[in-house]
């Protein structure tokens, strides 16, 4: 195959930073599954990790970024793919300890490896990425515990990121009252759009200081952690769910036992990178039906290769919303 191109993240001098460049497949990590990359997306991790920003993400350098990519088999040695599947690749050591979806072809372990479901085109799995697989993990998980629209008022925070964005459409298809929480005043509206039925700002929100708050919510979807978090758990209801999947707002969590032994609060983690298949394969045909966002059109934008810093930049520094789509082709 001829030389394609690729944003290759390089850690010069102890300066972590990316740029285009051209690679052969050969060049590429190892693995069963070759496939020509249609899209891939931006997530936080991937910005942390292109930007060297909060901590070491990457494990060997210059690698391939983008822990998310879908696209259409070319060369497979595993008898599961065939030349011309579609296919999803996310997580695992995608972008991280292997090269990732920011080239116009990936290599990757066939164990890997989810063929795309009917239901989703190639851009659409993309939109979601590991930020949709997440969400509608942190939905299975929750509905798994008893979550329940009868249940009473769910949260929704650090509601313009992509998890969030696409939790709230996921949720408000299914019946739930939500109310999302940001720090974006201007986003109010496109919040409520894609189906929060209140939205408060950040900055209005009294966390008090006790043990145990006022009970206000049944579920929570949280993307913060940090001082955010720990209020949440004072303030669930009486068998109140959390699902935790991010640390925008820090790494430190402060509460206390009494939201679990008193209320029987359940703080459930939401790790995507590690699901084991059956569950990943079941999450991804959720998606592509009873879980499929309606506003899709209005979460997701397309940026071509050439634009990664910039979205890097923007993403760290808390300045985007929704899902930016990288096309490869």
């Amino acid at each position: 195959m001829d030389n394609f191109k690729a944003f290759r993240i390089h850690n010069e001098n102890d300066t972590v930073a990316g740029r285009i460049v051209d690679m052969t497949i050969d060049e590429l990590s190892p693995g069963e599954v070759v496939f020509k990359t249609a899209y891939s997306s931006v997530n936080y991790k991937d910005a942390l990790a292109a930007t060297g920003t909060g901590g070491k993400i990457i494990r060997n350098y210059p690698l391939t970024g983008g822990i998310d990519a879908a696209g259409t088999v070319v060369t497979s040695s595993d008898p599961r793919f065939k030349p011309g599947d579609e296919v999803i690749c996310t997580s695992y050591d995608m972008g991280v300890a292997h090269d990732g979806g920011y080239g116009e072809y990936c290599r990757v372990r066939a164990d890997w490896v989810v063929p795309l479901p009917a239901g989703l085109t190639l851009y659409e799995a993309m939109a979601l990425g590991t930020a949709g697989y997440t969400a509608g993990l942190a939905v299975e998980l929750l509905e798994l515990n008893g979550l329940a629209p009868a249940n009473g008022k769910v949260l929704v925070n650090g509601a313009t990121g992509g998890v969030a964005t696409l939790a709230i459409d996921m949720l408000a298809a299914r019946g739930f009252e939500i109310t999302a929480i940001t720090g974006k005043d201007a986003e109010h509206a496109f919040l409520e759009e894609i189906g929060a039925s209140v939205v408060l700002s950040r900055l209005s929100i009294a966390m008090g200081t006790r043990p145990l708050e006022k009970p206000l919510w049944a579920a929570a979807f949280d993307s913060v952690g940090g001082e955010q978090l720990g209020w949440l758990t004072r303030t669930m209801n009486t068998h109140g769910l959390i699902a935790s999947f991010g640390n925008a707002g820090g790494i430190e969590l402060v509460t206390t036992v009494l939201p679990f032994i008193l209320r029987g609060v359940r703080l459930i983690g939401v790790d995507s990178a590690t699901t084991p298949m059956p569950l990943r394969s079941r999450v991804w045909q959720r998606l592509a039906t009873d879980l499929k966002p309606k506003h899709l059109d209005r979460i997701a934008y397309t940026i071509p290769l050439e634009d990664l810093t910039a979205q890097f930049d923007k993403t760290v520094k808390g300045q985007v919303r929704g899902r930016a789509v990288v096309a490869l082709q």
